[in-house]
């Protein structure tokens, strides 16, 4: 088990101005922790708790995940195996006007063509299910709360909640308690508050903030960003654009753990079980 000196995320916003993050800070944060749910996805795990509080800064000021007493890993079927590749040695192609096209038999023996994208890599399985009850109130999704099953798509939720409230500095759907905080989740349609931005680049990066989180809170999982391409749908989302995904660990943190933040975590660390001492941890989300 690493020790983090920043202590976790929840903290850190904490000592914010405001008790939010900036903007940039905000992106660095969700960029390390979507490679992080990546890489778990991809391990066929689903985290389902995960939340700022569980979010922790190391001394370099990079983040690592913790406490996965409520993840699950989903067993493997052939259904659900994961797509590691979109190209198909049986396909033949060729170029028509700039646009790749696939030349394929039908059943009848005849030739059809059909436009083909940009191929990409989707290595993490999207449909496996859970009917399981599991997480913290405020960052539960839809169909956890409803118990029509759930898979990878609810972290994406969750990764939704945690923008949220680090632009924020609270969870959306939050009520004056749990029961009134469920129900706003399946019915209250998302807002945002009114922010007072410095600039209009300021400005039209909190509108692509705003723009993905409204994609991640889609009470739908079947239509939520994320859902049928997984993590490579929201690292296309105009929030990111600049992130050096495959470098991001050279990326300059935010801010590293002060002396006193180093004092103050050092001083709350609880006393682990053999048991706890066990748990998993995520970190260097680079190398995922």
């Amino acid at each position: 088990m690493e020790y983090c000196s920043g202590g976790d995320l929840h903290a850190a916003r904490q000592r914010q101005p405001g008790r939010c993050f900036t903007i940039s800070s905000a992106k660095f944060y969700a960029a390390e922790t979507l490679l992080a749910l990546e890489y778990l996805h991809m391990m066929r795990i689903v985290c389902r708790d995960f939340k700022p509080e569980n979010v922790l800064v190391r001394q370099d000021g990079q983040i690592m995940l913790s406490d996965f007493d409520l993840s699950q890993m989903r067993c493997g079927s052939k259904a659900s195996k994961p797509v590691l590749s979109c190209f198909s040695a049986s396909n033949k192609r060729k170029k028509a006007s700039g646009v790749t096209t696939i030349t394929e038999r039908d059943d009848g023996g005849n030739h059809q063509e059909s436009q083909e994208l940009d191929p990409e890599l989707v290595a993490e399985p999207i449909d496996a299910r859970s009917k399981s009850l599991v997480g913290t109130h405020e960052y539960l999704a839809p169909e956890v709360i409803s118990g029509q099953g759930h898979g990878s798509a609810v972290d994406w939720w969750t990764l939704g909640v945690f923008l949220y409230e680090m632009l924020y500095g609270r969870t959306p759907f939050k009520g004056e308690n749990n029961e009134r905080t469920l129900i706003n989740i399946l019915k209250q349609p998302l807002t945002f508050p009114r922010i007072v931005v410095s600039s209009s680049k300021e400005l039209e990066e909190m509108v692509k903030a705003q723009d993905l989180i409204s994609k991640l809170l889609v009470k739908n999982p079947k239509k939520r960003i994320g859902s049928l391409k997984g993590s490579v749908e929201l690292k296309r989302h105009g929030f990111f654009k600049g992130v050096n995904w495959a470098l991001i660990r050279s990326a300059k943190p935010p801010e590293l753990p002060s002396d006193a933040c180093r004092t103050t975590s050092r001083a709350h660390i609880p006393k682990l079980s053999k048991k706890e001492r066990k748990r998993s941890f995520i970190s260097d989300p680079s190398s995922f």
